[in-house]
């Protein structure tokens, strides 16, 4: 691990007593601390309260013990924490510290906020310095010259940025974790939101506009390795056959693992109606462990929708892609393009394909609304067509092609008996042997459904099948029901 001396460029005479190392780590622990604290003349207790103290040095912390304050000098601190140590202690913040007392120091693995004996909070928001604590072991390390920038568990993963106190406080404690174009973006913004010299209504959309910004968590683009066979288990758990498709989706995966980013290209996935395309989304979206959103191209006619609306209208707002951001939290997450081959049939002023393009394309993408260019390195978008004559040679150029064949009659029948109503039995609450089907009354059932595409009504047949033995078994009081042949044409009609 790199330690290295911070040498304040701004101040000669500033004295520094402690070391800072560079650490990549997301979670801290009585192993890999935050910091040290000298513990050569006293031991400190699991639990301590204090503040830091000497911000312009950033040196010390003062512990309150019973027999009085007690300074401890800070030996070493992850570099990421050292803008939000020296704040802490310019702004007089009392803090919980609670660490382990070892042979180089008292290793400092969790920092709460005190709000008593007279010191203030951080801003007003609730779970302020845990949600900056998160956002900071998500960064990766400073390089030395930037050096300008309780066991029950308490996180921030609720916590949203509104104020501008807490926007601020955020700005100046963890900016350095948002991409260079967004921290210049924001101080703009923030001093439009601070100005008086411009509308009520601008300085309202700053601030909300700084709000969502803040609220996402920008990640960079290196993705940690999937494991090959907890991925082929949820492919087979979610799609039966598909061993083409299975492949092509494994080979992804194999991809991803070597390089450790998202492959060049999204996956279009083509095929009837019910072949499970939304299935095979989600089911990547679980794979690669990120959050997924929908954009359904048939309900967007208006590229507006998709770009946001300029500041300039009173009802502005930001974009469907902008808000799929702030809704995951973060900036790598999955977005599944429903009904691709609609994209093109845009009624409204342009066409909302075209503006797909700059989103697939992984080189930003700008709302109008945020007046910012939004990293997109770490999206990863999967789209679903029906029709592939209806999709555009640009649009198509930028996925992975994967055709989805209907199934054949021996697929349906194992779909239907072995996932399709079991998963309806038991959702209903029935005993597997309550309802079940006769070899024949297995063949009538994909026989009627021989000229429908994918597997929709095969569901839907389980439903009605299911439902009508729950009913015999509780109104008839017959203690099963087993279907032949004449009893499914019966019943499905």
């Amino acid at each position: 691990m790199p330690v290295f001396d911070f040498k304040d460029t701004k101040e000669e005479n500033r004295e520094v007593t402690y070391t800072a190392f560079a650490s990549n780590r997301t979670a801290i622990s009585a192993e890999f601390p935050v910091m040290l604290l000298d513990n050569s003349k006293r031991e400190w207790k699991h639990h301590s309260c204090g503040v830091f103290t000497n911000p312009v040095k950033g040196t010390s912390f003062e512990f309150q013990e019973e027999d009085g304050v007690v300074s401890a000098d800070i030996l070493q601190i992850d570099s990421r924490f050292v803008s939000l140590l020296r704040w802490l202690g310019e702004n007089h913040i009392h803090v919980r510290l609670s660490g382990k007392n070892r042979e180089d120091g008292y290793a400092v693995y969790k920092i709460r906020e005190m709000a008593f004996g007279g010191g203030t909070k951080l801003s007003a928001e609730d779970g302020f310095l845990q949600f900056m604590i998160e956002r900071l072991l998500e960064s990766s390390p400073p390089e030395p010259e930037e050096e300008d920038d309780d066991d029950r568990e308490e996180t921030g993963d609720e916590m949203k940025l509104t104020s501008l106190q807490s926007i601020t406080d955020f700005m100046t404690c963890a900016g350095r974790t948002l991409p260079d174009n967004i921290q210049l973006w924001a101080r703009r913004n923030l001093a439009v939101a601070r100005s008086a010299e411009v509308s009520v209504e601008e300085r309202r959309h700053a601030q909300r506009a700084l709000s969502i910004m803040m609220n996402i968590q920008w990640k960079n683009n290196y993705f940690e390795s999937i494991d090959p066979e907890e991925a082929r288990r949820i492919l087979d758990e979610e799609l039966y056959g598909m061993e083409t498709v299975k492949q092509r989706i494994m080979e992804t995966i194999i991809q991803i693992n070597r390089t450790h980013t998202l492959p060049a290209y999204g996956l279009l996935l083509i095929g009837p109606a019910g072949t499970g395309k939304s299935q095979i989304a989600y089911a990547v979206a679980r794979i690669l462990k990120l959050p997924w959103t929908t954009l359904d191209m048939s309900s967007i006619n208006d590229p507006e929708q998709l770009t946001g609306s300029s500041r300039v209208y009173a009802n502005a707002k930001p974009g469907i892609i902008m808000e799929a951001f702030s809704m995951a939290g973060e900036s790598n997450l999955v977005f599944i393009i429903n009904e691709l081959d609609k994209a093109s049939a845009g009624k409204g002023n342009g066409n909302p394909a075209d503006v797909l393009l700059t989103l697939l394309d992984n080189l930003g993408f700008t709302d109008n609304y945020m007046e910012c260019m939004i990293p997109t390195v770490g999206v990863y978008p999967i789209a679903t067509a029906n029709d592939r004559d209806r999709i555009s040679a640009p649009l198509m150029s930028r996925f992975a092609v994967i055709d989805i064949p209907d199934y054949t009659s021996e697929e349906k029948k194992v779909i239907f008996s072995d996932f399709a109503l079991k998963k309806v039995i038991e959702r209903m609450g029935l005993r597997e042997n309550e309802c079940t089907l006769t070899a024949d009354g297995l063949d009538a059932v994909i026989e009627k459904y021989k000229n429908t595409s994918g597997i929709r009504d095969l569901e839907q047949a389980a439903e009605h099948l299911a439902a009508n033995a729950l009913y015999r078994i509780e109104v008839e009081h017959v203690p099963s029901v087993v279907f032949d042949a004449e009893m499914v044409k019966k019943v499905l009609g």
